[in-house]
């Protein structure tokens, strides 16, 4: 991690710690001691669980494109994404190019445009039920709760940005006519901002962009294996949900299924706003403000937020903190967005020599 996630990621805990001591430590620590541990030991096996069901969705995919690979090689990667997307202020976006880097690196047959598009296809798979369930919660705490027209805009707006991405990109892999479009324009921006030797930088992201949409264009064709993988992704949000209405429960806490499910929508929504590491600070200080304005106290609902966080944030974070070494981290430093297949292979090359 460089110095400005660290910074970010300090400012997040010291947000969150600040919204404890409004609430009251003392408080909070009291509804910790009378947690039901069994609970809670469920509800962290429900979000292992749900790390497996992240894999066999992308192994889906990755069978679907015609790459064979094992749920046990891509467990530690799906778990190394998470770990990136957590510590990075990238929209829970941060992750996905390495991913897609972990698996051309461990597979040499694969080419980094085709592991792209499977973890972009992932990624979508993962947005679509998301963006409806967005659209339902949003709609139905408007009506339900009452807060300030400001958020119920910024909610409103980010689901609409999500959606016009997803549409984008699918629509670019459907049309050729619209993906040469978007191909010229990226190009267009490449030559007003990079002047020089700006050919052979062209060159290759036509390349990138043509094999991506090839390979999505093969995804998006499997009918049946997009019914398996759309369900999957429905049966995820269920299980996510499940978790957080598990370490409610341990608490004792009287709240409805649907009601954990709506706020932990929204909490998400947030989360995926680019502003600090995996919406720490932002989400559970949000998470703490609905539940306790759906009749939890705001002692268990901020003792509740701090374990189901620890679960679902950080557990994934150190988890894939941990694995991350295995990778090469040094070589990992030097992928970014921007990189091109044939800079990853440089840096491969390089981290052989050494």
């Amino acid at each position: 991690m460089d110095k400005k996630t660290i910074l970010l990621m300090v400012i997040s805990v010291l947000i969150l710690l600040i919204m404890l001591w409004f609430v009251g430590i003392d408080k909070v620590i009291s509804a910790l001691k009378v947690a039901n541990l069994s609970l809670i030991g469920l509800a962290i096996v429900t979000q292992v669980f749900t790390y497996f069901l992240y894999t066999l969705r992308w192994q889906i995919l990755n069978k679907i494109a015609d790459m064979d690979v094992s749920i046990k090689k891509l467990l530690p990667m799906v778990l190394v994404g998470l770990a990136i997307n957590n510590i990075t202020p990238s929209g829970r976006g941060g992750g996905e190019p390495v991913r897609a880097y972990l698996l051309y690196r461990d597979n040499k047959e694969y080419t980094f445009d085709e592991t792209l598009a499977t973890v972009v296809a992932d990624r979508a798979l993962d947005t679509f039920p998301f963006v409806i369930l967005a659209a339902i919660t949003i709609a139905s705490m408007a009506l339900f709760f009452d807060f300030d027209v400001w958020l119920l805009v910024v909610m409103v707006l980010s689901v609409i940005v999500i959606l016009t991405i997803l549409i984008v990109l699918i629509y670019m892999c459907i049309n050729p006519v619209f993906g040469e479009r978007v191909d010229n324009w990226i190009i267009g921006l490449v030559r007003r901002f990079y002047k020089k030797n700006s050919e052979d930088l062209e060159n290759k992201i036509h390349n990138a962009i043509v094999g991506f949409q090839g390979t999505m264009r093969m995804l998006i064709s499997n009918k049946k294996g997009l019914v398996y993988t759309i369900t999957l992704s429905f049966i995820i949000w269920i299980f996510e949900i499940i978790r957080v209405y598990l370490v409610f429960l341990a608490f004792g806490a009287n709240v409805n299924l649907i009601i954990v499910g709506e706020v932990f929508i929204v909490a998400c929504l947030v989360g995926m706003i680019p502003l600090l590491p995996g919406g720490l600070g932002a989400v559970d200080g949000l998470m703490i403000l609905f539940y306790s304005a759906a009749g939890v106290s705001t002692s268990v609902s901020a003792a509740a937020t701090v374990i189901e966080r620890l679960i679902s944030f950080w557990m994934a974070t150190i988890l894939g903190m941990v694995i991350l070494p295995y990778y090469g981290s040094s070589v990992l430093d030097k992928i970014s967005f921007s990189s091109s297949p044939d800079e990853i292979e440089e840096a491969i090359e390089n981290e052989t020599d050494d």
